[in-house]
């Protein structure tokens, strides 16, 4: 503890951090008063820790006069429903989501009054400030009855410049989403806060406070009730947020080797984008818009006017029911260090922007952020956003785009920042996708709306024998290995005797198309890591091919009928080239990035053709597909299916009597050298090949 002391004075802070699995380890009878009687017991510690502060480094009183002694790690956490009277002036451990939280305001400490008759200084013995729940009502000047000075009974008058004040405020502490038992409304307490605890928590975090519960007397209860009643109050003595626990937030050293380590993998960005959604088969065009959603482009400042582009990616999918759309949303909440998820229907404008409410304590106009602010510098989830009405919709236009929302209500003209990715889902108007109508005409969005997402994902489920077999197989694999009882059994037998893997462990590291799994765990601390540290540069961009590719895709979209192809659209594809470097964590951009952006921008602005103009643009802007070697595989593979359905069309007989379908291995090559691909060894060879029961 004495490193944590001069870690401590090195801040400046004044709290110091008690474990209590320490104290009980220490000494169990001084554990068990500090729970019994925390008050009394905490004022020792304070004071005991001034000492042992001052002997260390005695000029720190001139910065601080007061040390607080905070206890952390109580191993009993109660829920705020189950608090009752046995509860009263002890200890207690409860966690929450913060919905309001007050201003901060004076608290007096200590009181001096000065007499009117004779201005004797005095000060009253045993008065602690008045009630703590309400630090307004006080009544210091008859805390004196009599003057000992002039023996006289006033007038007695606060002497300011004496008195010692603290800082107070009040949280509004509820219960979280996932600990209210079906059918019943949230609980919720009032959280004191004091010292240097004010402002530890925003509305919308979720919090662990350790604190003592104490009961104050509350006339507006008693008046209401006809009987006494007491009002009751939680005085914090240690706040955590609970984002906080992970330990991917604070980075150390081994973990940053261990993540330099991954990204010197020269697959580094196929493992991430089959690491995103592992359960879930197939998809990949949804899963690299996400993986670079996640890891984001580079905000830049603009001229000397503070003028800003934001850096973020915004993505929209589209498709048919039961494509596993929301899914991928419920993911990238559990996988992003800050999210906030919401659906359509159930947000309105308010929700998602800022509301403006007037405060039940101090009677003034307060704001609170909706979803886009809580996202700030995180990613806001938008499930069924065609459920939205189009006024709701509009009001997220300036968030998306300007990345602030301005506020000019009731009296409060401000502006707050929004710097958040938004990753949407929606289902198309007739509820399956018409290709033969264009993106615009299969989903309910205004233009505006629709030029503000970088990446839109077409997802179609479309019958196909062999993809539906591996798809099924997959699934049913998924379950097996997803049951407990089956899941330990692969734990205790993933190693066998002769020093072997389980093949069922060895599956649950491997994607589909056999490439190794980060765990989710890694891949946080992965793109924690690079958000903070990688700010790649510009300066090997081949501004060429971006500005071919743009004065193309706007003929192109003029012609065609689709999409239409914005400015917004060329400052997409820098975004997605500066996520591509900072997937490999690359301070610099390479040709490779430009490739995989211009591969992104190009299938997002195919998929929003209609069918018969796509296969036209494919050949079109075929110059400007660079593929990799992964990407060629699923063109091969959408080749090979493609003739497999031709080949079973022309002799069903065949097929019925055989079992399997036979294709012509020159008619396959010669499809794939019309596409650019001339070697084939390595997609003959590779697992995934196999896997899907393919043989020469």
């Amino acid at each position: 503890y004495r490193d944590r002391i001069r870690t401590m004075c090195a801040n400046n802070h004044q709290s110091l951090v008690v474990s209590y699995a320490h104290l009980v380890a220490f000494d169990p009878l001084l554990a068990v008063w500090v729970a019994d009687a925390p008050s009394e017991m905490l004022r020792l510690f304070d004071v005991v820790s001034l000492d042992v502060v001052l002997s260390l480094f005695p000029e720190y009183s001139a910065i601080h006069e007061l040390i607080y002694t905070r206890i952390a790690d109580l191993p009993i956490a109660d829920q705020l429903r189950d608090i009752r009277h046995i509860h009263l002036n002890c200890l207690i451990k409860v966690s929450g989501v913060v919905t309001r939280r007050t201003g901060v305001f004076p608290q007096l400490s200590l009181l001096r009054l000065d007499c009117g008759r004779c201005g004797e200084l005095l000060t009253p013995i045993g008065w602690t400030g008045g009630n703590v729940n309400d630090p307004g009502r006080v009544t210091a000047e008859h805390s004196v009855q009599m003057c000992p000075a002039c023996s006289s009974r006033g007038p007695f008058k606060v002497n300011s410049s004496q008195t010692i004040f603290g800082n107070y405020q009040k949280l509004t502490l509820q219960e979280s989403p996932g600990q209210v038992p079906a059918g019943r409304l949230p609980r919720y307490k009032d959280v004191i806060a004091l010292g240097d605890l004010i402002d530890q928590a925003r509305p919308g975090d979720e919090i662990e406070v350790t604190g003592v519960y104490k009961h104050h007397v509350d006339s507006g209860i008693n008046i209401r009730h006809g009987f006494p009643v007491f009002g009751t109050c939680i005085e914090a003595n240690y706040i955590r947020k609970l984002e906080d626990a992970h330990e991917d937030v604070q980075l150390t050293d081994e973990d940053v080797s261990e993540l330099r380590k991954l990204a010197a993998d020269a697959r580094i960005s196929e493992r991430v984008i089959a690491s995103i959604a592992p359960s879930i088969y197939g998809h990949r065009d949804i899963k690299t818009a996400i993986a670079h959603a996640l890891f984001g482009g580079e905000s830049k400042s603009v001229g000397d006017n503070g003028f800003r582009t934001r850096g973020d990616i915004n993505v929209l999918l589209l498709g048919d029911p039961g494509t596993a759309k929301s899914q991928f949303l419920k993911y990238v909440e559990k996988t992003s260090h800050r999210a906030v998820y919401t659906t359509g229907k159930g947000a309105s404008a308010v929700g998602l922007t800022a509301a403006v409410r007037k405060d039940p304590v101090t009677r003034e106009w307060t704001l609170e952020g909706g979803a886009l602010v809580l996202a700030d510098r995180g990613v806001c989830l938008i499930d069924e956003f065609d459920k939205m009405n189009e006024q709701d919709r509009t009001s997220i236009h300036e968030a998306m785009e300007q990345q602030s929302i301005s506020i000019s209500k009731a009296g409060i003209v401000t502006s707050l920042q929004a710097r958040c990715s938004v990753i949407a889902a929606a289902n198309p108007i007739k509820g399956r996708y018409d290709t033969s109508l264009s993106f615009g005409e299969n989903v309910e969005l205004t233009e505006p709306i629709l030029s503000r997402f970088d990446v839109l994902c077409v997802v179609r489920d479309r019958p196909d024998a062999t993809m539906d077999e591996t798809l099924a197989r997959f699934v049913v694999d998924s379950h097996i290995r997803s049951h407990p009882r089956e899941h330990d059994t692969i734990g205790r037998e993933s190693s066998g005797f002769d020093g072997s893997q389980n093949p069922a462990a060895v599956l649950e590291s491997m994607s589909d198309s056999g490439v190794e799994l980060i765990p989710q765990k890694l891949l946080r601390k992965y793109i924690l890591y690079a958000r903070r540290n990688v700010k790649p540069r510009l300066s090997n961009l081949d501004q060429h091919k971006i500005t071919q590719l743009y004065i193309s895709l706007r003929r192109e979209s003029v012609a065609s009928g689709g999409m239409a192809i914005a400015v917004r659209h060329l400052e997409s594809i820098v975004r997605l080239t500066e996520a591509h470097a900072r997937m490999h964590l690359r301070d610099y951009v390479r040709d490779d990035d430009v490739n995989a952006a211009i591969s992104i921008v190009l299938e997002s602005f195919f998929q929003s053709q209609k069918y018969g103009v796509m296969r036209g643009l494919r050949r079109t802007f075929h110059k400007f597909l660079s593929v990799s070697q992964r990407d060629s595989a699923d063109m091969l593979f959408y080749l090979l299916s493609s003739l497999v359905r031709e080949y079973a069309a022309a002799d069903p007989a065949q097929v019925q009597r055989s079992g399997q379908v036979e294709v012509e291995l020159d008619d396959f090559e010669a499809r794939a050298k019309e596409y650019g691909v001339h070697s084939l060894h390595n997609f003959y060879t590779s697992t995934s090949f196999h896997q899907r029961h393919f043989t020469i």
